[in-house]
C-alpha cells in the first residue's frame, strides 16, 4: 500500500537514477535541486522539467538531466558539477590563464641587476675621475720655464721641489690687503723658501731662510735672454727672486748648494688664505702667546683652529719671535705639513663639497714649472703629509752665524754633507738650526 501521491510512488519515478531505479545506468552524483526563477506556474501549466502539475498540491520532482535540474532546451545553466570554481577553469579567476590579467611575474635576476649596477657605478667613477683630472690639470699655472736656467748640476736620486711663498698682492683689492695685513708694496718677494726632497728614505723638508747670504751666479735673463756674468756679488737669497723671478732663484739655489731642483711651486698671499678656508681651517698647537702688529698675528698659547687670515698671519710673523726668521721658518714648516695633512684626510678627499673648492682654490693660486703634472703635485703634498706624520724630517739649512754684511751664513761643511745625502737619497743625519 502506497500512501504517497502518484507522482512519488516507486513505480512512477520514470528513468531517474538513484536508489530503486531500474535503469542500467549507475547512480549519479547527488546535486542540489535548482529553484526555478521567474513567475510561479499556475494550475494546469507545465511544471518543472515539463512534467504536469500534480493536482494534490505536491509538485512533480524535477528529473535532473545532465546535472542541470531541467530538461533539454530549458536555457538555464547552473554551472554546478562542471569542476569549475567561480566560472574559470582551474580556479584562476575571470578569463582563465589566457586572458593576460594574472600572468605570473618572472623571478628577478639579481645577478644581472648587480652586474648592471656595478658597471654603471664604475663607468660613472671613471668618467668623473677623468673629467676631474682634465679640469684640475687645466687650472695649473705653468708659468716657470726651468729650461732657461743655465749650468745646472746633475740630477741625483729622488725628487727635489723648491716651494716658495711669495708676498705677491696681485689681484687683491684694497680691502683684502687691509684684512690680510699685507701692505701695498709693488712687485713680488719671497717670504718663505723650502726644499722638499722625496725618495726611498722618507721626505726631508729643508727651509732656506730668506736672509741667507748667497752669491749671485751668472744667469740668463728670463725675459731678455741676455747672459749676465757672475761678479761675485753677495746678497740675501730673497733678492734673487726680486731681481729676475723664479728662474734666477732656482739658478741661485742650485749654484750655492749643488743640488738639482726638479720642480718649482709658488703660492701667493691670497691663494694661501683661500686654501686654508676651503678645507675648513687648520688646527695648530701654538707653543707661546704671539702678538705682531705687522703681520696681524694675535694668538694665545695652545691648540686652536686657524682660518685663512689667521694662518697667513701665523706663517708671516717673525718680529714677535726670539729667533726671528729662523723661528718663522719652523712655524712655516709646521703649518704647511698640517695643511697637507688636512687636505689628505678622508673628510676632504671623499667630500666633493670640500674637495673641489679646495682644489679650485689651490690650483688657481699655484704657479708651477712647465713640466709639473698633477701626479707630481700630489706626490709633493703626500710627502709633506708624511713630514707632519713623523715619517720624514724637517729642518733649517745649517747656519754658522752672521756674515760680514749681516746676513745669515750657511755652515759650509754641514751643507755639503746634507746635499750629498739628499743627492744619494740617503737618510739625513745632519741637523739644522
Amino acid at each position: 500500500m502506497n500512501d504517497w501521491p502518484e507522482g512519488f510512488s516507486g513505480d512512477n519515478r520514470g528513468n531517474r537514477y538513484g536508489r530503486g531505479s531500474s535503469s542500467a545506468q549507475p547512480e549519479s552524483a547527488r546535486v542540489m535541486r535548482q529553484v526555478r526563477r521567474g513567475p510561479a506556474a499556475s494550475p494546469g501549466q507545465a511544471g518543472y522539467g515539463g512534467a504536469p502539475q500534480y493536482q494534490g498540491g505536491v509538485p512533480q520532482q524535477p528529473s535532473y538531466v545532465d546535472g542541470g535540474g531541467y530538461g533539454p532546451g530549458d536555457g538555464y545553466d547552473s554551472g554546478y558539477n562542471t569542476g569549475q570554481v567561480y566560472g574559470s577553469p582551474g580556479g584562476r579567476g575571470p578569463g582563465g590563464p589566457g586572458d593576460g590579467m594574472y600572468e605570473p611575474r618572472p623571478a628577478p635576476n639579481w645577478r644581472r641587476r648587480i652586474k648592471v649596477t656595478a658597471i654603471t657605478l664604475v663607468t660613472l667613477l671613471v668618467v668623473t675621475s677623468v673629467g676631474t683630472y682634465f679640469w684640475a690639470d687645466s687650472k695649473l699655472n705653468r708659468d716657470v720655464d726651468l729650461s732657461k736656467v743655465i749650468d745646472r748640476p746633475e740630477a741625483g736620486e729622488g725628487t727635489n721641489y723648491l716651494i716658495v711663498g711669495s708676498d705677491s698682492r696681485e689681484g687683491m683689492s684694497a680691502e683684502e690687503k687691509k684684512k690680510l695685513h699685507t701692505g701695498s708694496a709693488e712687485g713680488k718677494r719671497t717670504d718663505s723658501m723650502m726644499i722638499l726632497h722625496t725618495g726611498g728614505n722618507g721626505p726631508t723638508l729643508v727651509s732656506l731662510p730668506r736672509d741667507s747670504n748667497v752669491t749671485i751666479p751668472s744667469y740668463k735673463g728670463s725675459d731678455s735672454g741676455k747672459l749676465y756674468p757672475a761678479t761675485g756679488r753677495q746678497t740675501k737669497l730673497n733678492a734673487a727672486y726680486a731681481e729676475d723671478g723664479p728662474e734666477l732663484l732656482v739658478r741661485t739655489v742650485e749654484a750655492n748648494t749643488g743640488l738639482h731642483i726638479d720642480h718649482y711651486v709658488e703660492i701667493g698671499f691670497a691663494g694661501f688664505a683661500n686654501i686654508v678656508d676651503a678645507v675648513g681651517g687648520v688646527e695648530m698647537d701654538i707653543p707661546q702667546d704671539i702678538k705682531d702688529t705687522k703681520s696681524g698675528a694675535d694668538f694665545k698659547k695652545g691648540k686652536q683652529t686657524l682660518n685663512g687670515d689667521q694662518a697667513l698671519a701665523f706663517v708671516r710673523t717673525r718680529y714677535a719671535l726670539a729667533g726671528s726668521d729662523l723661528d718663522r721658518t719652523k712655524n712655516q714648516q709646521k703649518f704647511l705639513s698640517a695643511l697637507a695633512n688636512q687636505v689628505a684626510t678622508p673628510s676632504t678627499v671623499l667630500n666633493p663639497f670640500k674637495l673641489y673648492p679646495t682644489m679650485g682654490a689651490g690650483l688657481d693660486s699655484l704657479v708651477v714649472d712647465k713640466d709639473m703634472g698633477l701626479f707630481d703635485l700630489a706626490s709633493m703634498f703626500w710627502a709633506m703629509k708624511g713630514v707632519s706624520g713623523g715619517e720624514g724630517k724637517s729642518m733649517n739649512m745649517p747656519i754658522a752665524g752672521n756674515s760680514a754684511n749681516g746676513n745669515l751664513q750657511w755652515d759650509t761643511a754641514k751643507v755639503k754633507t746634507l746635499v750629498s745625502q739628499l743627492k744619494n737619497d740617503e737618510t739625513v743625519t745632519v741637523s739644522g738650526n
